[in-house]
Parts: C-alpha cells; sequence; structure tokens
C-alpha cells in the first residue's frame, strides 16, 4: 500500500487510516458529520493526493486530448479547466477527469487514483499523433481547500486575488511561501473553494499553512468518508459507483460533456445512443421514510419487482434524510416518480427528485 507524503501527518493527528485505491487514507478526523458540516459551513482541507496527473505536451497534445475524451477541449484557453471523461469502445467510460489548459502545447489531465495505470494505458493506445505524455502522479501531490470560507481564510497566503478565480478556472502563483503552485477554483463539494497542486516535496509546507492560516475561520482536516457525502448530496458521480466500464456518460446524465461537434473513442456509437435515448438512467431519489440507502440495494417498483440498483447512497447530513443515486429503465426516470429501496427485508418507499439534493 501507498502513502502520500503526508500520510504520517495524518496518522500524527489522530486520522482513522484506511487503504483506498492502493493508498493509505485518512477516512474521518472527528467523525464524518462534523467534517461534512465544517466544509458547509466554513473551510476544511483534505488530502487528495492519490490522484492521477498526467502531463502531456507538444504540438500534438490538443489533438490527443480531443481524441480520448468526450468534451471539447478546443474551446479553453490558457488558465481554464474542463470536466470530462474517457469514453471506452463499448458505450462505457475509462474515467472521468478534469483537463487543464496551462499553455497552447501544454496539459494536465487529473484522473481517479484507482485508474491511473488504466487511463494511462488507455491514453497512450491512442497516442497515435506523438504527443508527449509524462505520468507525474508520484511526484505530486493536491490538497482541497473546500468550504464557503476557503478563499477569505486563504488570501493571505498568495499574492493573487483568490476572490477573482472563477469556477473552473486556475491561477499559477505562488500559495503558502512555495513558488509555481497551481491554485485551482475546482473540486468535488459543491461548496466552493480550491485545489492546490504541488510536489510531494511542497505540500508539508503546504498543509501546515494552510492550517495555520485557516485556525481564525475554524478550518479543520477531513478525511474521505466526508467527501463522499458532500459529493453524493450535489449528485456528482463517483467513478467505481455511478460510473464505470459498463455505463455510458449518456445514461449518467454526462451528455453535457459528450460534445458531438468533434470525433473522439466510440463518438459514432454514443451519438446514436442520444438519439434514440438511452434504456435507463441515473436518477436521483430521497426516502420517504427513516432508513440509509446504500450502494447495491435492490431498486424496486410497488409490486417488489426489481428495476435497478442503488450506486451510491448514505444519509444525507445536511438534509437528515436517506439520499442516494441509481439506474432504473428510461421510462421511470421522471422526477416525482414514487419508487421503493429494498433496505433489507423493507421496501422503503423514495421519491425521484431532481438535482442537487443539497442546494445551499
Amino acid at each position: 500500500m501507498k502513502n502520500t507524503a503526508l500520510s504520517a501527518v495524518h496518522e500524527a493527528l489522530g486520522a482513522k487510516m484506511v487503504p483506498f485505491a492502493g493508498y493509505n487514507m485518512p477516512v474521518s478526523y472527528e467523525g464524518v458529520n462534523v467534517e461534512h458540516e465544517t466544509v458547509r459551513k466554513g473551510v476544511g482541507v483534505f488530502d487528495v493526493s492519490h490522484m492521477g496527473e498526467f502531463l502531456i505536451t507538444g504540438p500534438n497534445a490538443l489533438a490527443l486530448i480531443q481524441k480520448v475524451t468526450s468534451n471539447d477541449a478546443s474551446k479553453l484557453v490558457d488558465g481554464q479547466a474542463q470536466y470530462s471523461c474517457l469514453p471506452n469502445e463499448n458505450n462505457g467510460i475509462v474515467d472521468d477527469l478534469i483537463v487543464y489548459r496551462l499553455e497552447e502545447e501544454k496539459w494536465l489531465l487529473v484522473v481517479n487514483a484507482s485508474n491511473i495505470d488504466k487511463d494511462w494505458n488507455w491514453i497512450s493506445s491512442h497516442n497515435t499523433m506523438g504527443a508527449e505524455m509524462r505520468n507525474l502522479s508520484e511526484d505530486y501531490s493536491l490538497l482541497a481547500i473546500q468550504g464557503p470560507k476557503a478563499a477569505e481564510a486563504m488570501q493571505s497566503l498568495t499574492s493573487v486575488d483568490l476572490s477573482a478565480i472563477k469556477f473552473y478556472t486556475f491561477k499559477v502563483a505562488d500559495f503558502a511561501g512555495i513558488e509555481h503552485v497551481i491554485i485551482s477554483a475546482t473540486g468535488y463539494t459543491g461548496s466552493g473553494g480550491f485545489e492546490i497542486y504541488c510536489k510531494n516535496s511542497e505540500v508539508e509546507q503546504i498543509w501546515n499553512k494552510v492550517l495555520e492560516a485557516g485556525a481564525d475561520w475554524g478550518i479543520k482536516p477531513i478525511g474521505l468518508a466526508a467527501r463522499d457525502t458532500l459529493r453524493l448530496e450535489m449528485g456528482y458521480c463517483l467513478y467505481g459507483n455511478d460510473i464505470d466500464d459498463t455505463t455510458s456518460p449518456i445514461e449518467a446524465g454526462l451528455g453535457w460533456i459528450t460534445k458531438f461537434t468533434k470525433e473522439f473513442v466510440n463518438s459514432e456509437n454514443l451519438q446514436k445512443e442520444k438519439e434514440r435515448g438511452p434504456e435507463r438512467r441515473l436518477i436521483a431519489f430521497e426516502l420517504n421514510d427513516r432508513g440509509i440507502p446504500r450502494q447495491g440495494y435492490d431498486i424496486v417498483d410497488g409490486q417488489g419487482k426489481v428495476i435497478g440498483n442503488v450506486t451510491s447512497g448514505t444519509m444525507a447530513p445536511s438534509l437528515g434524510k436517506g439520499i442516494g443515486l441509481g439506474y432504473v429503465p428510461t421510462i421511470m426516470k421522471d422526477v416525482g416518480t414514487q419508487i421503493h429501496i429494498q433496505i433489507r427485508k423493507n421496501a422503503v418507499p423514495a421519491t425521484i427528485v431532481k438535482l442537487p439534493f443539497y442546494k445551499g
């Protein structure tokens, strides 16, 4: 099992550590509900250094990215980022990722930790145009400073105006005494904030200064359990749960990152699927009664017939009710439709709702 550059720091802070995507990661410090609330109302910092980073450079960098990703990276200018996915040949998804345009011929792809090798091999296999590729995953760390007070709490650490960095844009600037750090207004919590990309040798200094600078705003270190409840309240897909090699971006409600203005891997088949409509759709639901839906639970109709399965579920800390995502036949996808979640022996009634669950 791999450690991040901060694993020893988390252990010293008393974090509960668990294996995640091959890494020794902090799942919680004080408890998921407290940490969740800290991010929703104030500011928290996550170590997400297990994520993968690929640098794609040269005159054919964009051509490769356009070929393997579903979104249209040609729309980006320097300093912009874009959510996208890597479609496979079978209407499924290799991974979801964020594409950063550093310069015209210099791009950064940020991928999920569990898929680093898979993604690298997949992108390499399509690199017929000779783009230069470097896997930086082992050398770089990533901190997510999330919450409505993030910009205010971190402003003393940098010379750039953090409040001027708009959602899905970034700056390469000084931060916490380190030069040339990527400060990106991205994150997977729905409560605003920044992600900080730096070298492994720099991350402990940055981590300590972030906690110091944020002390007056009540900053706390946050574990992966709260990261999951925060993203689920927003209805953000998690690879391995809500999307995988067998789910298409059209089924998963990711048509907005699937642009048929260009050709990409399997674009022809995905376009046909969009035109005819997928047979199933990813839906969001809230339980009408008490209960906690979990991944793998059956979704059933009023007669008890299995019609789908829960892909993500939890007790939403901000809402105080059971929420989840799952796939059902397209004819049952409409908001307001009544379904049931099979929780052990009970078919608990639930209602399909519009995302996000958490409205802020």
